[in-house]
């Protein structure tokens, strides 16, 4: 689904802790009312909208237009719910970096928590950072990976990318509205995203695209070949000259290197691609190598389709569109606060509050 297109450069520096201390407060606010008022699924829903994420970036008064409100406001809503998690019903896992790694671990840590098993979760975080990096070849590099889960089992990803030469990230959101990984109208390995935002490369192999189904059954049946003659392959498309305008290069691909990778799909024969791209070991050169011989030997084309498609309520870090106002920004905060525990005696008083709250930001 395309819903359109964000720029996020690169910026040096990060949030102050003033600030960041601020966010996580705030963010607890906003994240603690709407569960109170609409549940935690529409926190997932709202978080897999690019325009809403970005939007909340702005309120909590990060850089409108800076690659690190993915980080920072995500950051701040996991630090802002600590302690409230088993309350709201809403979990937060990974984060930047190392702490992606650790993503399994933590879901594991909130299994007495879950009425799934956490398996199902872990499977969710490791399939859609796999196909942000192989499945979808766009020159963004995943560095930072959040799930966000509740309790029953919904979830949505907000996971992001960064090309090194343009010095542009590129931020992929996900959405899963089932108990499980798959919904009836879902899948993680043909339309899977419920938005990509960012510029467009132009050097796209969208494995994952509607129009590449083609592409990913002779992929996975490829997989299947004794991998002398996959190799084999390989060398005679490395002699042949491909044209300028080919988005899957071989550039990188080392035909020697992906022999015993290509001995483990042999032996193990995965019966689609989702199977296939979830292999340990199978990253974006095994795809790529496979969807070359797709195309050139096969005559079986994969997608080069780009899947790409508030202003501030109390300023911004870096003095854009004005500095942050401190003494606003505690006052959202406290007043907040005050709404969401009024809101705890009754649903009138609840909705009151936050009408007042709307009509204060406003002004």
């Amino acid at each position: 689904m395309r819903t359109g297109i964000a720029n996020l450069p690169l910026h040096s520096g990060k949030a102050p802790r003033w600030l960041f201390e601020r966010m996580t407060l705030l963010a607890r606010g906003i994240i603690t009312a709407i569960v109170k008022d609409f549940g935690p699924s529409e926190v997932l829903r709202r978080l897999s909208d690019p325009y809403w994420f970005q939007a909340l970036g702005c309120v909590l008064g990060f850089d409108w237009h800076s690659s690190g409100i993915t980080t920072t406001l995500c950051g701040a809503i996991k630090e802002g719910i600590k302690g409230l998690e088993r309350e709201l019903g809403l979990f937060v896992a990974g984060g930047k970096g190392g702490r992606s790694l650790k993503t399994p671990d933590e879901i594991r840590s909130r299994e007495r928590f879950l009425s799934v098993d956490p398996d199902i979760l872990i499977r969710v975080s490791r399939l859609s950072a796999k196909v942000d990096s192989a499945g979808l070849q766009d020159g963004y590099d995943l560095y930072h990976h959040c799930l966000f889960f509740t309790s029953d089992g919904r979830w949505a990803v907000v996971q992001q990318g960064m090309n090194k030469l343009t010095r542009y990230a590129r931020r992929y959101h996900w959405l899963g509205e089932g108990n499980s990984p798959l919904t009836a109208d879902r899948s993680f390995i043909c339309e899977p995203h419920n938005a990509v935002c960012c510029n467009s490369t132009g050097r796209v192999l969208n494995m994952v695209a509607s129009d590449s189904g083609g592409a990913r059954t002779t992929v996975t049946e490829l997989s299947w070949e004794r991998p002398d003659k996959l190799i084999k392959d390989i060398k005679r498309i490395k002699t042949l000259n491909l044209p300028r305008r080919h988005h899957t290069t071989m550039d990188d691909i080392n035909p020697e290197r992906l022999y015993r990778i290509f001995l483990t799909t042999y032996e193990r024969r995965p019966k689609d691609f989702e199977v296939l791209i979830g292999m340990e070991g199978i990253g974006p050169k095994t795809i790529r190598a496979l969807a070359l011989i797709s195309e050139l030997i096969y005559g079986v084309k994969p997608s080069v389709r780009d899947p790409v498609r508030f202003c501030f309520a109390h300023g911004g870090k870096d003095g854009h569109p004005y500095p942050v106002d401190r003494k606003t920004y505690d006052e959202s905060i406290e007043f907040l606060r005050r709404a969401v525990n009024e809101a705890r005696i009754g649903i009138t008083l609840k909705k009151e509050a936050l009408r007042r709250l709307s009509l204060h930001t406003a002004l």
